[in-house]
């Protein structure tokens, strides 16, 4: 029987993406006979859906997941972990650039291999990928079914041509990187958090738009590995969100390894300038016009509601996400939301927190009903 959805590639299509790929979304997988009915359906195996799954069928619920995409959701494949791989990465040779304070002689000539350092991050999310992989929770006794899954009534979904019908459902399908209307931006290819973890060849000029938590960090490894990086943040000041006295230190930090920040940028333009993109900004009075190789743009995420049928199942949302009460149950009293999806706090542990939430909840008032 062949597989009912499209084969995922994650480039560069190496060892180590196709272990990935096996483990997260399988080639030959082939999705299961729906039960007559499930106790839960998650639509959506990023943090929040892996964990209120494996909670749910752990009390002994009968659980189907879908996911259309990656099993892991951001943080396995294009969030937590191969971000925390590069800087990694980027501390190692920072301690060997400064390794003269300490009084420790670094070899000369000592440097940074990108493509290696890339190589060491995909190796390592593929070893983890199990943890998060198809057979796992399958070995779980969750039905796991690969396709983009959409309500077709208040309590059906449907994925892969298969109709799955429900007590209770969750929803956690999370987000994605936000394209702000910045002018020129569609007459360009840029990186997000996304695709920018396919880079083979470090780029010798970095632009990064937003100086949130992301633009950061990102910033910040690059130029440790040595790119030339401009970030550039409509306010003022880097992590608009965060304390200001957590900002400012790591402000220095940024600095002290080359990282050019222009805060307060205002009449931003982008374009195509052959094989390189062009940004002018006005940062406090100056104007700026750079040419760069890569350009990331990094300025929030968007939620993912569309596709998925909620005006059917009469789950109300808006351009924010899926509105939720303080019990995260939608306004379908029998399907909750957890996650990106409903959140306002985009992070891994709040999406964990979330779903072990949603799981006591919908077993307190009836997961089994």
């Amino acid at each position: 029987m062949p597989s009912p959805f499209e084969p995922v590639t994650v480039q560069p299509w190496d060892v180590y993406n196709q272990s990935l790929v096996a483990n997260v979304h399988p080639p030959d997988w082939i999705n299961p006979k729906p039960a007559p009915r499930y106790n839960l359906v998650v639509l959506g195996a990023g943090t929040a859906g892996l964990i209120t799954a494996a909670g749910a069928a752990g009390l002994g619920a009968k659980v189907a997941l879908v996911e259309k995409p990656l099993l892991g959701g951001d943080c396995l494949n294009v969030g937590c972990v191969p971000s925390k791989a590069l800087i990694r990465a980027a501390r190692a040779y920072a301690d060997v650039r400064d390794a003269a304070e300490f009084g420790v002689k670094a070899p000369p000539g000592s440097g940074v291999d990108f493509p290696a350092v890339m190589e060491r991050m995909r190796r390592l999310r593929a070893q983890i990928s199990p943890n998060d992989s198809a057979r796992r929770y399958q070995g779980l006794g969750v039905d796991v079914f690969l396709g983009q899954g959409r309500f077709t009534g208040r309590r059906a979904i449907e994925v892969a041509g298969a109709t799955l019908h429900f007590s209770k459902a969750v929803i956690a399908t999370g987000g994605r990187a936000a394209a702000p209307p910045l002018p020129g931006l569609s007459e360009i290819h840029y990186l997000t958090n996304e695709n920018i973890f396919s880079l083979t060849e470090l780029p010798k000029r970095l632009g990064v738009i937003g100086a949130g938590p992301i633009g950061c960090e990102l910033a910040q490894a690059f130029a440790r590995f040595g790119a030339e990086v401009f970030l550039v943040e409509a306010e003022h000041g880097i992590l608009p969100r965060e304390d200001r006295d957590a900002a400012g230190i790591v402000d220095q930090s940024l600095r002290r390894d080359g990282v050019q920040l222009l805060c307060c940028g205002k009449d931003l333009k982008l374009g195509n300038a052959g094989d390189r993109d062009r940004m002018t900004v006005d940062s406090h009075g100056k104007d700026y016009d750079l040419m760069v190789d890569q350009l990331l743009v990094s300025v929030g995420r968007t939620p993912n509601v569309e596709g998925l049928g909620l005006e059917a199942a009469g789950v109300q949302f808006d351009k924010k996400g899926v509105k939720v009460n303080d019990l995260l149950q939608t306004t379908h009293p029998r399907i909750y939301a957890a996650g990106d999806i409903c959140s306002t706090y985009q992070f891994t542990h709040a999406a964990d927190a979330m779903a072990r939430i949603a799981i006591q909840l919908s077993a307190a008032i009836g997961m089994f009903l």
